[in-house]
């Protein structure tokens, strides 16, 4: 067999500038929080990016202030051909600013510039161009036409820029306005959205950005003022917001983890169901709330699959995110990296066995790489818990209900797929899976016209399509 070296290509650092410290994005300017700051380091390269303003309870009360100002003076009373037209605007400057964003995510957050600027980037403008469209034709949404207010959003680390997307868009279409809060580990690119915010001219306090950790968070979903939370992140924290929120008149959606199963079946075509399979796990490095963690295949064809996942596998390439040729990037944060180390052991102690893609890691950041346990079954913790990273649980089953039995033990419901040459069995299958959103014959496609959420442990409501809008109007 020919070994084929890929020369490395490297996008360019230089489009970024990355400035020495960041303060708030309150009211329509910068603004020096009152709080301490923290430091933003490339999950890459473990340097120090920036130093970043940390939100107190004065910053988050002074955000809602000028978001309920905006509200009740301006954007609430605002026309909805007049707010289209600045959703459109920003949508353009995210397509005009594509390659900044795409580096500076790929700096920020560890993964590979070719998902950042082919993915991430395009489907984050397209949203605004999706939501601006319904600016004007709420009438038709079926969900109302008064907005609620403030929205109080809460974003995680894995996609930055497109769950900013997921969040603001729709809400701004609405009539509503904005205080967001982007992930510790990964706040930079949300920092030049407000930059983008204010080339766009749109309105002071329609969008305001304060970062911080989780104080930051809860201090702006429990803030009396917010009329709406919108999460995306863990389980865990998504129990904590119900619970603060309950008894309030407060609107909640909430996507949260996933353990999603990707089933094959005997008749599947192989070689395009094993793409979907690495697509489904070590897309953005695991790091995806819908990713096929699970691997449920017929036992008839169980030991082909899996020779031709390896085969694939080994040809995946780790390391610099900067570089185009790269398909794995780095795990977001030492945190997150000892979690999949601790998981994976575990999978070994439990009896399962474990085989890693041979490459070379970097010497500095956080690397993991690609792995796929077999022999496991529901009872591995491998199996059941969320472990957020490239690492991919292999079962096997005889008949299609013991499949959709199988996908179906777990206490998540978020998504899975379906991988077969026969379209009835797709429907039937599909219809007894309880999850959000099923693939068929593909894994990780996403449309902004298209609705997204979960069942179960994996939240509730929906983002992304005309369902989208229901979070956002009264």
């Amino acid at each position: 067999m020919n070994t084929f070296e890929y020369a490395p290509a490297p996008e360019s650092r230089a489009i970024v500038d990355i400035k020495p410290s960041y303060g708030l994005f309150v009211g329509g300017e910068f603004v020096d929080g009152h709080g301490r700051s923290f430091k933003t380091i490339s999950p890459s390269t473990e340097e120090v990016l920036s130093e970043v303003a940390e939100a107190d309870e004065t910053d988050v009360d002074l955000a809602v202030k000028a978001a309920r100002r905006a509200h009740s003076r301006v954007w609430g009373r605002m026309p909805g051909k007049e707010r289209a037209k600045y959703l459109f605007r920003i949508a353009r400057i995210i397509q005009e600013r594509g390659r900044e964003l795409a580096v500076l995510e790929s700096i920020d957050n560890g993964k590979p510039i070719k998902e950042t600027r082919d993915v991430d980037v395009p489907i984050a403008a397209a949203h605004f161009f999706y939501y601006a469209g319904w600016a004007d034709k709420l009438k038709y949404s079926g969900h109302g036409t008064e907005s609620l207010g403030v929205a109080g959003q809460v974003i995680p680390w894995n996609f930055p820029l497109l769950m900013l997307s997921w969040k603001i868009a729709p809400a701004l279409a609405c009539g509503n306005t904005v205080v967001l809060k982007p992930a510790e580990t990964t706040p930079l690119t949300a920092l030049l959205f407000a930059e983008i915010c204010q080339q766009a001219d749109l309105p002071p306090g329609v969008v305001n950005i304060i970062t911080g950790a989780g104080d930051t968070g809860r201090t702006l979903v429990s803030h009396p003022d917010v009329d709406k939370v919108a999460f995306t992140g863990s389980t865990e924290v998504g129990r904590a917001i119900a619970k603060s929120v309950a008894g309030s008149d407060k609107r909640v959606t909430l996507e949260l983890g996933g353990k999603a199963a990707n089933i094959v079946f005997d008749d599947a075509p192989l070689d395009q169901a094993v793409e979907g399979i690495v697509n489904g796990i070590f897309f953005n490095q695991g790091h995806v709330c819908c990713a096929g963690s699970r691997l449920l295949v017929q036992e008839s064809v169980a030991d082909e699959v899996l020779g031709r996942l390896k085969r694939r596998m080994g040809t995946l390439r780790v390391g610099d995110p900067l570089d185009k040729n790269t398909d794995v990037g780095a795990i977001n944060s030492a945190e997150q990296l000892a979690k999949i180390r601790r998981l994976s052991q575990i999978g070994e102690q439990e009896g399962a066995e474990r085989w890693s893609a041979p490459c070379d890691l970097p010497d500095h950041g956080f690397w993991f790489p690609p792995t796929v346990f077999t022999g496991v079954t529901q009872a591995h913790r491998i199996a059941r818990e969320e472990i957020f990273g490239p690492v991919l649980s292999v079962l096997t089953f005889r008949t299609p209900g013991e499949a959709v039995e199988k996908a179906n033990n777990t206490p998540y419901g978020l998504s899975a797929g379906v991988w077969t040459e026969k379209g009835s069995r797709i429907l039937k299958v599909a219809n007894a899976l309880r999850a959000g959103v099923v693939w068929a014959n593909t894994f990780n496609k996403f449309d902004p016209t298209s609705p997204f959420g979960g069942y179960k442990e994996s939240g509730y409501g929906r983002e992304g399509g005309r369902h989208g809008l229901e979070a956002y109007l009264r």
